[in-house]
């Protein structure tokens, strides 16, 4: 397994990272199994793992604290996780990148963790109710207190990745050292501007979904029937609708796609996993098995390299900066999902009385 330094940090992770999202209720609910999966995953060289305190409610950051416990683990593993999402009931203040919630939630993650300190930890997405001096501002206590090494961010838009900086430097404050977008064959939006930001301001990328939620495993196939019943289609069903023109368009280019991979002489996932690592801004790519078979399966293609000619094949069949569909997960501002904040009053609509 080759490393690569994440950002500034000098810290050096895994070109592949451990993603746990799949491990806990929503996927994998055999501690057991998923402690065995970390550690065939460390033993076989990567020495970087993410997960996130919305995970499963929490249970995946408790099956990776156990994994971890041996201290030995611990010290050669590097952490991550991420806070936004409410999380442990409800109320108005449990969620989001306030002070008060990121500092009641990374003792949480610690707890849940059975660990000290937390090498990475990340904003799960823009909090347009928090300025992000106030977020900029307690993650740096953090770090002085040494309950986190450094921070990021994940699935941000280049203009609010600018505007931290901005902020960070203006107000003499920490800044994100890293950002964590979806990427893949075929959601490739990032590199019009989020991935030439992270470059500019030597950022680390660590990027999910290589996969797109599944499509690209070769399980869905064009004209074949498609099995709604287990996997990703139970968490997610909308994403899988066949009536759907974006599924359509999805399953056309996993043709194609399909059919590169086959010409190369590799499998369509590690096609796909080994697209994302060759980008020059992405620092490590999160693969998310649910099982030990799957994860054996996404390591067989490591020691892939594209070549500039495959690289230019892929482009034509999905060209740059292109998405084939909106990136799952993606964050979306008020300015989008709010009507009412781009209407005026009825009244005051019309030029003239």
């Amino acid at each position: 397994m080759r490393y690569r330094v994440l950002g500034g940090t000098g810290i050096e992770v895994s070109t592949y990272c451990l993603g746990t999202m799949m491990f806990g209720a929503i996927g994998n609910r055999d501690h057991a199994d998923c402690e065995r999966i970390i550690h065939s995953a460390l033993d076989r060289g990567i020495n970087f793992v993410d997960t996130a305190d919305m995970y499963s409610a929490g249970e995946a950051e408790e099956i990776v604290g156990k994994a971890l416990r041996d201290p030995r683990r611990r010290d050669d593993t590097v952490l991550a996780t991420k806070v936004y999402f409410p999380v442990g009931g409800e109320g108005p203040n449990r969620g989001g990148t306030s002070r008060r919630w990121i500092v009641q939630a990374v003792e949480n993650s610690l707890r849940r963790l059975g660990t000290d300190r937390i090498d990475l930890y990340q904003v799960h997405r823009p909090d347009e109710r928090t300025d992000i001096e106030e977020t900029l501002d307690v993650l740096g206590d953090l770090v002085t207190q040494g309950k986190i090494r450094t921070f990021g961010c994940s699935t941000f838009p280049a203009e609010r990745i600018v505007e931290a900086h901005a902020v960070a430097e203006r107000r003499g404050l920490r800044r994100f050292r890293t950002e964590q977008p979806p990427y893949s064959l075929l959601a490739r939006g990032i590199e019009t501007s989020v991935l030439p930001v992270a470059q500019r301001y030597g950022m680390g990328v660590l990027t999910w979904s290589p996969l797109a939620s599944g499509f690209l495993t070769g399980k869905y196939r064009k004209g074949r029937p498609m099995d709604l019943g287990s996997g990703r289609p139970t968490i997610h069903p909308q994403r899988f609708d066949p009536e759907l023109p974006v599924t359509a368009a999805k399953l056309d280019a996993v043709e194609e796609f399909t059919a590169l991979a086959e010409e190369i002489g590799c499998t369509l996932p590690e096609l796909a996993i080994a697209f994302a690592a060759a980008h020059p801004a992405v620092t490590s790519v999160i693969l998310g098995p649910r099982t030990q078979e799957q994860l054996d399966g996404l390591l067989k293609g490591a020691s892939l390299v594209l070549s500039d000619e495959t690289l230019d094949r892929i482009d034509a069949i999905v060209p740059p900066g292109t998405d084939v569909y909106p990136a799952d997960g993606v964050w979306q501002p008020r300015a989008l999902t709010d009507p009412t904040a781009r209407r005026r009053p009825a009244g005051e609509r019309a030029a003239a009385d």
